[in-house]
């Protein structure tokens, strides 16, 4: 079968035209935590749907605030329950779009490879500086950091020492910087591969804070954007959730 200039023409204008009604943009906002791992996963966005992710990292606790105020967000990864639940309540979100992505872990680490031991003893000692967490009002492994050092008892001999962080991932900076010798953060910042990066870490039982419960939400600014749509649904994915798994996570 032949086909005329005029029939390529607009063949080619039409598959142009399809294209870029699939391929759309979300705007997401992401837990600090996350960062490494949602890197990943808009890539395997990207190149099995064409759509694309436009990220912005912080507090879970100023995310919200930003949401709250109008930020143009299509979908929230948080590192807690609540403040998804609280979105929903106020109509800020899809109801019933509330999943569980991830659940995080806190780790003790120091860029130095030798300070940090097994059991976290180093806490215990006076060969550190200063030692980072994040805010643990708008932060939840900031939070986290809180009761451990308060379940360990060393609240007190720890206060003149602390550096607060506004996320998980300017208190990881402080340490990878050396502007603190140690700091809690979350295993995905320090772990590539399912192995430690740098440095050294103790992994902070379970028992000493409350499970790290990350929930997710398509806002209602992004229900009917496909970008944010598909992202939500790719990440409940099994192949995902194994991505997910290997930057120390549970799920």
């Amino acid at each position: 079968m032949k086909f005329s200039v005029k029939q390529l023409i607009l063949g080619a204008v039409t598959l142009a035209f399809s294209s870029a009604t699939l391929a759309a943009e979300a705007q997401i906002a992401v837990a600090a935590n996350f960062a490494e791992p949602i890197k990943a996963i808009a890539a395997v966005l990207e190149k099995t749907t064409g759509h694309q992710l436009k990220v912005t990292l912080g507090a879970t606790g100023k995310l919200y605030a930003q949401i709250k105020n109008g930020a143009p967000f299509d979908v929230l990864l948080a590192a807690n329950t609540a403040t998804p639940a609280a979105l929903e309540k106020t109509g800020l979100a899809k109801p019933g779009s509330q999943f569980t992505y991830a659940s995080g872990k806190l780790v003790l680490w120091s860029y130095d490879a030798a300070r940090v031991d097994a059991k976290g003893d180093v806490l215990k000692g006076s060969n550190f500086r200063k030692v980072a967490y994040a805010n643990p009002k708008t932060a939840p492994y900031g939070e986290a950091a809180v009761q451990v050092m308060d379940k360990l008892g060393l609240t007190p001999a720890l206060a003149p020492k602390l550096v607060q962080g506004e996320s998980i991932g300017q208190t990881f900076n402080f340490v990878h910087t050396g502007n603190a010798e140690i700091g809690f953060v979350a295993m995905s910042q320090v772990l590539e591969g399912g192995q430690l990066k740098s440095g050294s870490m103790w992994v902070i039982p379970q028992a000493l804070y409350r499970p790290i419960q990350q929930d997710a939400v398509l806002l209602q600014h992004g229900a009917n954007n496909p970008a944010a749509v598909a992202l939500v649904k790719l990440l409940q994915s099994p192949n995902v959730k194994d991505l997910i798994r290997s930057y120390g996570y549970d799920i």
